[in-house]
């Protein structure tokens, strides 16, 4: 998967996963207590759409009109995805856009920004010397927010257990690495060990090199608290699309999520579907603290 996210941005993917980031900060913000957002592979933070059809060296397809293009007009939907639609068309007025075709999109850190209360804080790690650089530019006059050039997966480590005894751990990769979902469970695994209670979301591809069910299984052998796992598929197997759905894997899932996310990605398996054999589901890979020798639910 290319890293500058720019070519990707607000597309079917990221739509999925913004629409249920702000459903988890949504849950978060039901306690007056604040909370920590550790955000461990947050890119610049914003992105220009205009920008996605210029590669490195050659034009390239755009693949936000079949994202949040399809979500831009007026009404439709359930409350749960106008929310996030309205956010981005806040986001998007900000940046200067006056016009009806989405130009300016907020990526994770901007979406918990604009959420976020007084009370809440933001730690942004991005590794990418130049993607960091932007980041901490967006962010340079961003209260209670810091931005640091750091390892994502080391961020877990340095930032938990948060003082504020409450956090939403965002882990979103790009997926480049061979061993990224072993990088992912050793996180996992630490930021568990050092903060049991805390939110942990995983995004991950649907693609034939992503083995989802092999992280699963890794992820289940923790022992972790409740799990599950959402999932989008635009298109079936046959499909023949590089990457047909992706999914988000949600520890300790607030109250009610499992709910919410399946009423958001019924309703995005329609709008955002480029193929027959899609879909939108929930899955609980652990429903309580597995006993020892429990098996995970197929």
């Amino acid at each position: 998967m290319n890293y500058r996210h720019h070519f990707h941005a607000g597309n079917f993917a990221d739509v999925m996963k913004h629409a249920l980031l702000m459903r988890l900060l949504r849950a978060l913000q039901r306690k007056e207590k604040g909370f920590l957002y550790l955000d461990t592979h947050a890119g610049r933070g914003h992105y220009d759409l205009a920008a996605a059809a210029t590669g490195d060296s050659l034009a390239r397809k755009p693949e936000w009109p079949d994202g949040i293009g399809r979500l831009a007009g007026p009404g439709g939907g359930p409350e749960l995805v106008a929310e996030y639609v309205a956010l981005v068309r806040e986001f998007d007025r900000r940046g200067g856009n006056a016009g009806d075709i989405p130009r300016f999109y907020p990526g994770s850190p901007w979406l918990a920004r604009l959420l976020a209360r007084p009370q809440d804080r933001l730690a942004l790690a991005e590794k990418h010397p130049a993607e960091c650089a932007a980041l901490r530019d967006g962010f340079q006059f961003s209260p209670r927010t810091t931005v640091q050039e750091m390892d994502g997966y080391a961020a877990v480590r340095a930032a938990l257990p948060p003082p504020e005894r409450r956090a939403l751990v965002l882990i979103d990769p790009p997926y480049e690495a061979q061993d990224e979902f072993a990088q992912i469970t050793a996180a996992l695994s630490e930021g568990l060990r050092r903060f049991p209670s805390g939110v942990f979301a995983v995004w991950y591809p649907l693609t034939e090199r992503a083995r989802a069910d092999e992280f699963f299984d890794a992820l289940c052998g923790l022992r972790p608290p409740p799990t599950l796992a959402a999932e989008l598929a635009i298109a079936g197997d046959g499909a023949g699309l590089k990457m047909r759905g992706c999914g988000l894997v949600v520890v300790n899932p607030p109250w009610q999520f499992d709910r919410e996310a399946r009423d958001v990605l019924t309703f995005l398996a329609t709008v955002l579907a480029q193929a027959p054999g899609g879909g939108g589901s929930v899955t609980w890979l652990v429903t309580e603290p597995p006993r020892k020798g429990a098996i995970r639910p197929k």
